[in-house]
């Protein structure tokens, strides 16, 4: 009797729990996804594949109060979307953080997460697992990690896909892909969020993306130029290796123009429908980004209506413009990131990183010439015109052999400079300022024209400060990207020796100004008139001008012949760049690979 009364209650107690687990399943059959993403790839719980989610990119955002029911409990697989999420404007606070507007559980490195999103940052710790007492145990190791969104530029869902198959596949969770950086250098990263629920995938990729459809700042249209001809012939290699897979995956959709000749990205871009686009990529060296800069502002002039020739207050570029570094020069890549690196540069343009920065007009007597950033006259002009005869060497070389030949025969150029110089005078610390102040006349007025007369070995005009990897400090480390003035660098004439040590100075941490025939100023209008025509006889007619008697210019990296008077104006935040504003220069040590 007790044996059958022991049987009939062991049978009531198996009927008992059959009937809960029936109800469970049964109240709680819309939270199976819930489950099966709980149980792993091991749960009993199978559903089939869905193949209608390998183009969940292509899908609209779920309408403004749209959601996923949430399932009970703390870290349920399923959550909730937000309604009218709006990450830039500040979602509502409870106690002092940020309301979640997902949570959820994703296996994180072999861990199993609990995982929150905000407008703001996303969020997971570890799921530490309890012990017989009801604590869970304490791991200091397992700390809360985080990523702000405005670092995510891209996501993604995750499949496992066979050989040849192009579409669908199996459902593996989602990849967030951010940007890293340490020090000036940017780089891609990815986060892989394992989840093999479809409807709780689904549901944080929307939410994800609506989050990064938030920041209107980031391009979404690009035009691309890419100068094959730059450098050793890398540019194209460079565009399609380390540049075009990171704006692919950004889901930037870009017009790409491969340039056949000097110039002709300047004529498409006074021809092409620009409003179509969010911004202008140029990728190459100095010479191909400034061409590409002088064609957005010539068409915004253009655009205006305003007489080209003759502009004395242009208006301002209608979009930004990213340089990808690909040439034998960089100094406009290299000073707007403090780094010479493709990803990086692509990386500040898919963030939409955008500075403003100054730019300046070449100007004649009667036209025109050109926007530019820097110039030199003098040595830094024979030098570029010199080396532009030597295409044909290597480009390390050929920059090589103009230095030494033009310095082999140095001489000075006579010429009248006429500036306009700020309130204060732009000074250095060991700079000899009394021998400086001494030649110029004091006046009350602040639009007070000053004059210098002689022979000038060089002279340099620049917005901005110039780095590269031979000038850490910059060519001109004075001035700044947006700061609404021009750096006037005179080197009056010396001996070979000491403007030699002068040069030296650049690739080190000393101040290459601290000489007694070195003048810095702070200038807003620079004119120059050269003197009479010099010509020198030797094989290269290094000194000669041209049978109108125009000049050699070299404005960042492209040669230009002047007329016999240029009239330099600076123009302030004229153009805006994909970058960041390096305020404080690397003051590393480096060498130079021509002195």
């Amino acid at each position: 009797m007790g044996w059958e009364r022991r049987g009939r209650r062991r049978r009531c107690l198996g009927s008992s729990r059959d009937a809960r687990s029936l109800s469970l399943q049964l109240g709680a059959k819309s939270s199976a996804a819930a489950a099966a993403a709980m149980l792993g790839a091991g749960s009993p719980l199978r559903r089939p594949r869905r193949e209608a989610w390998a183009e969940l990119a292509e899908e609209p955002l779920p309408p403004p109060g749209a959601g996923v029911p949430e399932a009970a409990g703390r870290g349920a697989a399923s959550s909730s979307v937000a309604p009218s999420i709006a990450p830039l404007e500040g979602d509502p606070v409870r106690g002092g953080q940020e309301a979640p507007l997902l949570r959820g559980i994703f296996e994180i490195g072999k861990r199993s997460c609990d995982v929150e999103l905000s407008a703001r940052q996303l969020r997971w710790s570890p799921i530490q697992p309890e012990s017989r007492g009801g604590d869970s145990d304490v791991d200091l190791s397992c700390k809360e990690e985080f990523v702000e969104m405005k670092d995510v530029f891209s996501v993604k869902l995750k499949r496992r896909r066979f050989v040849g198959q192009k579409k669908g596949g199996i459902l593996l969770g989602i990849t967030v892909f951010v940007c890293l950086k340490k020090e000036n250098k940017l780089k891609d990263g990815a986060i892989n969020f394992n989840n093999l629920s479809e409807d709780h995938c689904c549901s944080w990729f929307r939410c994800l993306k609506e989050i990064l459809n938030g920041f209107t700042n980031r391009p979404k249209s690009l035009k691309v130029f890419v100068n094959p001809s730059s450098h050793k012939r890398e540019a194209t290699h460079i565009y399609n290796e380390q540049v075009a897979p990171l704006f692919k995956l950004a889901d930037i959709k870009t017009d790409v123009t491969v340039t056949e000749y000097e110039g002709h990205a300047l004529s498409l871009l006074k021809e092409c429908e620009l409003h179509i686009f969010d911004g202008v990529v140029c990728v190459g060296g100095d010479g191909s980004a400034s061409e590409v800069a002088h064609g957005l502002l010539l068409r915004a002039q253009m655009d205006a209506g305003r007489n080209t020739d003759n502009i004395l207050s242009p208006v301002r570029a209608p979009l930004p413009l990213g340089i990808i570094p690909a040439g034998s020069t960089n100094v406009l890549a290299h000073t707007l990131h403090g780094i010479n690196h493709a990803v990086t540069a692509a990386l500040h343009i898919i963030m939409g990183h955008v500075q403003p920065v100054d730019i300046c007009t070449f100007s004649s007597p009667t036209k025109l010439l050109r926007f530019g950033f820097s110039a030199m006259f003098g040595f830094g002009a024979r030098t570029l015109a010199l080396a532009e005869k030597h295409r044909w060497m290597p480009s390390s070389q050929r920059r090589d052999f103009a230095v030494i030949r033009t310095l082999a025969s140095l001489r000075p150029e006579e010429c009248e400079l006429s500036f306009l110089p700020l309130n204060t005078l732009l000074q250095d610390s060991q700079e000899n300022n009394r021998q400086k102040k001494e030649r110029l006349k004091k006046s009350d007025s602040k639009a007070q024209w000053h004059t210098i007369q002689g022979h000038f070995l060089n002279v340099s005009i620049m917005a901005i400060p110039c780095l590269c990897t031979m000038a850490p400090r910059g060519l001109a480390p004075n001035t700044r990207l947006n700061n609404g003035s021009m750096a006037l660098i005179i080197v009056r004439n010396t001996s070979r020796a000491d403007f030699i040590k002068h040069l030296k100075r650049y690739a080190s941490v000393k101040n290459q100004f601290n000489f007694p025939f070195v003048d810095t100023y702070a200038v807003q209008e620079v004119k120059v008139q050269p003197g009479t025509k010099i010509v020198y006889g030797t094989e290269e007619n290094l000194h000669a001008t041209s049978e109108e008697g125009n000049y050699p210019w070299n404005i960042d990296g492209n040669l230009m012949e002047g007329a016999s008077e240029v009239h330099v104006r600076v123009h302030p935040q004229l153009i805006n760049l994909y970058g960041e504003n390096i305020d404080e220069l690397d003051d590393s040590k480096a060498t130079c690979s021509c002195l």
